[in-house]
C-alpha cells in the first residue's frame, strides 16, 4: 500500500544502544522533530496577531516589546511539547516541575535499559545529569562534570546522547570563508536539548522571571543557548549543526558565538547587548572574511549599522532581536534589499 504513511515513534536510545532496530534502506524518509520552536509556541498560544508580526519581514515596530515578553515566556519554559501545553493551559510554573523531572527520569529509565553493559549506563547517566550544569559552556571530555571518567568514555556517551539529539557538541572553526569546516580537536561547547529544561535543572529560572534582557543571566549563557535552540529549529537536515568561530593566537584571541552559511558566505553571529563598537571578535572575524556584513543578536529593535573596523574595513552590522534568530536568513536577504 504505497499510499499508505507510517509513522513510528519509540526510544533513539534504544536503537542507539543496542543497535538492534533495522531500518529499510530507501523507504524511510527522516524528519527532525526537535523541541518546539518559538514560531511553534506562537502557534500553541493561539496570538495569531503575534505570530504574523514574527512571520512578516520586516516586522512592524510596534510589536517588537509584546514579541520580546512572550520570547521571555518561551525561554523560560523551553519548548518541550508537554510543558509548553500543560502551561498555555494553567498559567502555572510550579506544575511544570513534575513534568520537568519526569522527562529526565524516563531518559535515565531508557539508558539503563538498553545501555550494552553497567559502566557505559553510569557514565551516561552522569553525563545527562551533568549536562544541563555544563550547557553553553566549552567542555573537556576528561573528567567532565567533575567525575573521574576518562576522555573515552565520556566522549562515546557524549556522541550516544548527540545521536539521539539529547545534546548537540556545538564545534569551532577557524574559517572565514567555506565550507565551515568543524575543528573537532578542540574544545566543543554544549547545547543540550532544551533551554526550559536546562534552565530547570541548573536552578535558572528565577533569574529569568521579570527579567529585561537575557544577555544579563549567567554570563549571557541563556540567551546564547536559546539562539542555538533556534538557528537548529530553522534547519531540517539531519546532518546539520551548529558552529562558532574562533582565533587562537600566541597573543590574543577571540571567539563568535554562532557562523551560518548563507548565500555562499559564512556570517557571524553575535549574541550580546553591548554596543556595536565592542564586537572586537566580530570586527577580526570581518578583516579576515571576504565579504561585509556580520549579524548581531541582542535585546533591542531592528537595525541596519554602517560600521568600521579597528583595520578600517567597513561592513554592515544586521542588528536583530533574540527573537528573529531562527528567521536570520530571511532578515538578511531583507537587508540586502533594502
Amino acid at each position: 500500500m504505497p499510499e499508505l504513511h507510517v509513522i513510528a515513534a519509540g526510544s533513539l536510545l534504544e536503537a542507539a544502544l543496542t543497535g538492534n532496530v533495522k531500518i529499510p534502506v530507501g523507504r524511510v524518509e527522516y524528519k527532525i522533530v526537535r523541541p518546539l520552536s518559538f514560531d511553534e509556541f506562537l502557534q500553541a498560544n493561539a496570538d495569531r496577531a503575534a505570530l504574523e508580526q514574527f512571520r512578516k519581514t520586516p516586522m512592524d515596530e510596534y510589536a517588537h516589546e509584546k514579541l520580546l515578553s512572550l520570547f521571555h515566556t518561551y525561554t523560560l519554559i523551553g519548548g518541550m511539547p508537554a510543558i509548553v501545553d500543560n502551561y498555555l493551559a494553567h498559567r502555572n510554573l510550579t506544575a511544570l516541575r513534575s513534568i520537568y523531572e519526569s522527562l529526565i527520569v524516563s531518559y535515565i529509565n531508557d539508558v539503563e535499559k538498553y545501555g550494552r553493559t553497567s559502566n557505559l549506563v553510569q557514565v551516561i547517566r552522569h553525563v545527562i545529569q551533568s549536562s544541563y550544569r555544563e550547557a553553553g559552556s566549552r567542555i573537556k571530555f576528561n573528567h567532565f562534570g567533575n567525575s573521574n571518567y576518562a576522555s573515552k568514555e565520556v566522549g562515546e556517551a557524549m556522541r550516544t546522547l548527540e545521536k539521539v539529539m539529547l545534546l548537540h557538541l556545538v564545534y569551532p572553526t577557524t574559517n572565514t570563508a567555506i565550507p565551515i569546516i568543524p575543528d573537532q580537536k578542540k574544545s566543543p561547547r554544549l547545547q543540550v536539548l532544551d533551554t526550559g529544561m536546562m534552565n530547570h535543572f541548573a536552578g535558572l529560572q528565577k533569574e529569568i522571571i521579570g527579567t529585561d534582557n537575557l544577555d544579563k543571566l549567567y554570563q549571557g549563557k541563556i540567551a546564547e543557548h536559546i539562539v542555538g535552540q533556534e538557528l537548529l529549529a530553522a534547519q531540517s537536515h539531519v546532518l546539520n549543526s551548529l558552529f562558532f568561530w574562533v582565533r587562537q593566537k600566541i597573543d590574543a584571541t577571540a571567539e563568535v558565538d554562532f557562523v551560518i552559511q548563507y548565500d555562499g558566505q559564512i556570517i557571524p553571529i553575535e549574541v550580546k547587548s553591548g554596543a556595536s563598537g565592542t564586537l572586537r571578535s566580530l570586527h577580526l572575524f570581518i578583516d579576515a572574511a571576504p565579504h561585509n556584513l556580520a549579524v548581531r543578536l541582542y535585546n533591542g529593535k531592528i537595525k541596519r549599522d554602517k560600521l568600521i573596523t579597528l583595520n578600517g574595513k567597513e561592513y554592515v552590522l544586521l542588528n536583530l532581536p533574540y527573537y528573529l534568530a531562527s528567521r536570520t536568513e530571511e532578515y538578511l536577504h531583507w537587508a540586502q534589499t533594502v
